[in-house]
């Protein structure tokens, strides 16, 4: 285990380059089990854009629990950056999970059945 030092809260920043952080540090102990993220989209274009997506990192805290932080980032400036903790149990990490790409990536994921691949073609990754 070691000591994690995370952000959550708000950054914003404004047009003039000045910022408003409103993040708060959060400290525990815990093993950092991996890391995904997902790039968002160009408005304009619709397409993959390299300046804005989220990345959402798996940790195991000292106590057991599974811990994800998420950070929605953005390199324009008048879009915020959010960064939160949220709770996890295992079946958020499989199929279906709201956080199945991060477990996938950390090796806790397990491969679909046929009936799910099937099921939900617009739940494929991309």
């Amino acid at each position: 285990m070691e000591t994690i030092m995370l952000l959550v809260g708000t950054l914003e920043v404004l047009s003039d380059g000045q910022t408003q952080d409103g993040r708060r540090e959060v400290v525990f102990e815990a093993e950092r089990l991996g890391e995904h993220t997902a790039y968002g989209y160009d408005d304009k274009t619709g397409r993959l854009t390299e300046t804005r997506g989220t990345t959402e990192t798996l940790y195991r805290a000292a106590d057991g629990r599974l811990v994800v932080h998420s950070k929605e980032w953005s390199r324009w400036r008048g879009e915020p950056t959010i960064e939160s903790l949220h709770l996890a149990v295992d079946a958020d990490l499989g199929p279906g999970g709201r956080y199945e790409a991060l477990g996938h990536e950390c090796g806790m994921g397990r491969p679909w059945t046929l009936d799910e691949a099937l099921a939900d073609k617009d739940a494929w990754p991309a």
